[in-house]
């Protein structure tokens, strides 16, 4: 398959554009990947070097790649950080292009706005314009909790809620995927996810890996497994069992070697076939 990707890049880790390209290319598909901000690391450091992308220069990128007559070919649109409010426009035309070209192709949106542990990192604006303009436009929406809650208004400390909060956001979506839940009744070990559609939905869980500072880039990568494996499926369980699998086998192997960063590259073959597969059951 064929993925456009606008997203953020680093030089050193993998966040964004890179965590996202690689996994997806190792399962064989092609991914065009166009950089709304160029640093030397994610701004977790707390220093890094850098600028974001102007916002026309992201427009121009996008419009070559269209001139080349590619975007009947693009099976699904990925976004995710947008580092200034005036790429918001930039990425609701990718959006209306990709579909023009091909409307059969899936916008993947992924609310980059924060974290549990951090709070939110993104410039004024940003809330609102995936808030307002890009999750009702989309087709699929991957929040983490933090962003869950921040999006929705609401706490979410039971199941219940955030089932509730999710569906809150399907107002164009077909499917939210909540990509790290932590909630008081479920087992202080797991971590799960969950895919909410209007009718239906799925939930998963993993052992909870402890790491003295958490890696970035884990909700990135799973927003892009989970994308090919339900495009490629139909299936949204089956696309969550993989995609769950998948970045529980990378994080083990983050762990073990003791890295800040995802080891996407060295847990290469484990992205394709994990030692141990997780199934997602219907709720």
């Amino acid at each position: 398959m064929h993925f456009l990707s606008l997203q953020s890049h680093v030089a050193y880790g993998y966040v964004g554009n890179r965590a996202a390209t690689f996994p997806l290319q190792r399962l064989g598909h092609e991914v065009w990947a166009v950089n709304t901000v160029e640093f030397s690391n994610h701004t977790g450091y707390g220093a890094w070097r850098g600028r974001v992308a102007p916002a026309d220069q992201v427009g121009e990128i996008v419009q070559g790649i269209e001139a080349l007559g590619l975007l009947k070919r693009c099976d699904a649109l990925l976004t995710g950080y947008v580092g200034d409010a005036a790429l918001a426009d930039v990425v609701l035309d990718t959006a209306r292009r990709v579909r023009q070209a091909n409307p059969r192709a899936l916008w993947c949106c992924d609310p980059v706005l924060g974290d549990v542990d951090t709070g939110l990192y993104v410039r004024p604006g940003i809330d609102a314009f995936f808030r307002e303009r890009a999750i009702p436009a989309c087709d699929l929406v991957t929040p983490n909790h933090f962003e869950l809650e921040h999006l929705t208004g609401r706490t979410v400390t039971t199941l219940d809620d955030a089932l509730a909060a999710a569906r809150t956001l399907l107002n164009g979506p077909r499917l939210a995927l909540i990509t790290s839940l932590r909630r008081a009744d479920a087992p202080p070990d797991r971590i799960e996810m969950l895919a909410v559609g209007r009718d239906a939905a799925w939930r998963i869980a993993t052992p909870l890996i402890g790491f003295e500072i958490a890696p970035n880039g884990t909700g990135d990568a799973v927003a892009a497994l989970f994308s090919a494996h339900w495009i490629e499926s139909g299936d949204v369980a089956l696309a969550l069992g993989k995609a769950a699998s998948s970045i529980f086998a990378v994080l083990e192997a983050t762990r073990a070697a003791g890295e800040r960063e995802l080891q996407l590259v060295a847990a290469q073959d484990r992205l394709v076939a994990p030692r141990r597969c997780f199934v997602a059951e219907a709720l």
